[in-house]
């Protein structure tokens, strides 16, 4: 299917979205749902999104309406390729930026080799703990819900596979990595991870979306554009 087709938005498309920093996937949704209604002069539209992104990650969000819409599931079981910048040495509760630092540890035995080593253990499949402040429900309410009032949930170790995760920058206390992985990966908790694995502690201050799937983010148009190419008429639906 053709992606980024104004002429078949009310039928069915496929959206490539460049999320903006700081917006949810729901943000983003609830932006085009907006727009679309305006454009089409419908008073509801169908609408959907493969695979959601951290509100402090930025990059592809593929967006589906219509009768695309049922290609969601399918979309969202794609791989996925993130380029995460990672800080060695501190640690947070939420494994990113969202909240503060809270333990440093050292990070000055840290070197190239030893996290092109640590980063080889990664690869495959694997067992992966999912961080507190997640989407996941935890008795009937989202984990994030009870870690923002301090109370840490157990979460269950879910099956994820690393495709494969290249250093591509070497500047401590910053790694940068590039990270093709299975969905349902949280680059969060690799980054808590690989952390431990260092001797040391770690955070992500930095993810981006590259590709989902056969999609790329170079395809992808930001939220002001795809305002500018709605602002017309439905008679060009």
């Amino acid at each position: 299917m053709e992606v980024n087709r104004f002429d078949s938005i009310k039928e069915g498309t496929i959206l490539l979205i460049d999320k903006p920093y700081k917006w949810t996937s729901f943000d983003v949704v609830g932006k085009l749902r907006s727009l679309i209604k305006k454009f089409t002069g419908e008073k509801s539209a169908k609408i959907g999104h493969a695979g959601t992104l951290d509100p402090l990650a930025t990059g592809l969000l593929v967006i589906c309406t219509g009768k695309a819409t049922k290609m969601v599931m399918n979309l969202t079981a794609d791989s996925k390729e993130y380029i995460a910048k990672i800080k060695v040495g501190e640690t947070t509760p939420s494994f990113d930026l969202e909240t503060n630092v809270d333990a440093t540890y050292p990070f000055e035995h840290v070197t190239r080799e030893m996290v092109e080593t640590v980063l080889k253990s990664f690869t495959g499949k694997q067992m992966q703990e999912p961080p507190a402040f997640s989407a996941k429900y935890v008795n009937g309410k989202r984990a994030y819900e009870y870690a923002r009032k301090g109370i840490v949930p157990k979460l269950e170790p879910v099956p994820i596979e690393i495709l494969s995760i290249d250093l591509i920058e070497f500047s401590l206390p910053f790694i940068m990595l590039k990270i093709v992985c299975s969905k349902g990966t949280y680059i969060r908790a690799l980054a808590r991870d690989i952390g431990k694995a260092l001797n040391s502690g770690a955070h992500l201050v930095e993810l981006r979306r590259t590709r989902s799937g056969e999609f790329s983010v170079e395809q992808a148009l930001t939220i002001d554009e795809i305002e500018k190419k709605l602002s017309g008429s439905c008679n060009q639906c």
